[in-house]
């Protein structure tokens, strides 16, 4: 037998930071999502910037019915995420579902565990872009059915913006809007873009629009915000990161101004 390794208790205890990073970002997505955890690492998460991230349970297909069921996860996905500590802001990563659910419903919700924390879900991201970027009248694109985007139109009407033109592709499962193509997004975006549209919006955290909204923008002429693209941008601006960075498209060289409601 051996003789047991000597080990021996350090002479004080470490120094620890406030925190390990400066901000923290929660995201609540989708068990079946494919898209919003890689979209954040690669344009929110840095040295500096946290993502951290909770899964709750969804059943396809894409129905109002299927996405409404979500809400009662919500706060119970809030409280498991870094329990017991603060959050610089929440994001639920379901466009459609925040139509259906609604956007203060989800921030109560959300609150109910990390009170006192700005929640951002993709259609409020969404609308601040647009108004940002000037945008009135716009063109939308969703991968959803006809019956499960129609909830979005009136969404966008009831907030005062004309839409021109809206496209919808017609998938009922989340995961295959996940594997569309990118070049395939640009395509269809190109196609649902009316020419007297000031800007297209492109929903859906599940389709992978983020990582080609300067493409489309270069083929258009016209700003776009996608539902990751505005969250990111949102998540980026409540962190404090002003940072312009134009080469991801005209959103991300815009501040967000006034208070996150």
């Amino acid at each position: 037998m051996t003789n047991p390794v000597p080990i021996s208790l350090a002479t004080r205890a470490p120094r620890l930071d406030t925190r390990p990073l400066d901000k923290r970002v929660g995201l609540i997505i989708l068990a079946t999502d494919h898209t919003t955890e890689v979209d954040f690492q690669r344009l929110v998460a840095s040295d500096r910037i946290g993502v951290y991230v909770a899964r709750i349970p969804y059943a396809n297909p894409v129905t109002p019915e299927n996405l409404r069921a979500m809400q009662p996860s919500l706060t119970a996905a809030a409280a498991l995420i870094l329990p017991d500590e603060t959050l610089d802001v929440v994001m639920y990563s379901c466009t459609s579902a925040s139509v259906v659910i609604g956007d203060a419903e989800i921030a109560t919700a959300i609150n109910a565990a990390k009170p006192d924390t700005p929640v951002v879900t993709p259609t409020a991201a969404a609308v601040r872009g647009l108004k940002a970027l000037g945008a009135r009248r716009i063109s939308v694109l969703t991968p959803y059915t006809i019956e499960t985007s129609r909830p979005m139109a009136d969404y966008f009407s009831a907030l005062g913006f004309e839409i021109d033109r809206f496209t919808c592709l017609g998938l009922t499962d989340d995961r295959e809007m996940a594997r569309i193509a990118p070049s395939e997004i640009v395509a269809f975006a190109k196609e649902a873009m009316a020419p007297e549209s000031d800007a297209l919006f492109i929903s859906c955290t599940a389709v992978r629009a983020a990582g080609v909204i300067a493409e489309i923008e270069a083929a258009i002429g016209k700003p776009v915000v996608s539902s990751n693209y505005a969250t990111a941008w949102a998540c980026l601006r409540l962190s404090g990161d002003n940072e312009a960075r134009p080469q991801l498209g005209r959103l991300m060289a815009l501040p967000l101004d006034g208070a996150w409601t």
